[in-house]
């Protein structure tokens, strides 16, 4: 299932198999992407910012919400699920209460 609101698209796992580190890894690599992974503790809250790319995050273990602030809406995703922040949208994020561990990268304009 794909959901697209304000230009950020989330895409829920589906895989037939559990979304290990290494198969969402092979995946972003099989994309062109160079992907890095971070982890943090229970309820933590990144503030609202923007960057200049499009980030792609899928979560590993865990959960996270991520904020969009301008549109007023929450996202909650889930180990597996990858979402797609387009350059310039204000976002920030919540860490679940089991925290979270997290892949992502940056994607460039393909022309």
């Amino acid at each position: 299932m794909a959901i697209q609101d304000s230009a950020v698209r989330v895409i829920r796992w589906n895989g037939s198999q559990h979304p290990t580190l290494s198969i969402i890894t092979r995946q972003m690599q099989k994309e062109g992407l160079r992907p890095y992974t971070w982890e943090n503790t229970p309820n933590y809250r990144y503030a609202c910012r923007s960057h200049n790319y499009t980030k792609v995050l899928y979560v590993v273990e865990g959960t996270l919400e991520i904020t969009l602030p301008d549109t007023n809406q929450r996202v909650k995703l889930r180990s597996g699920d990858r979402v797609e922040i387009p350059a310039g949208v204000r976002h920030g994020a919540i860490v679940g209460s089991a925290g979270a561990k997290c892949v992502e990268a940056s994607m460039t304009q393909r022309l």
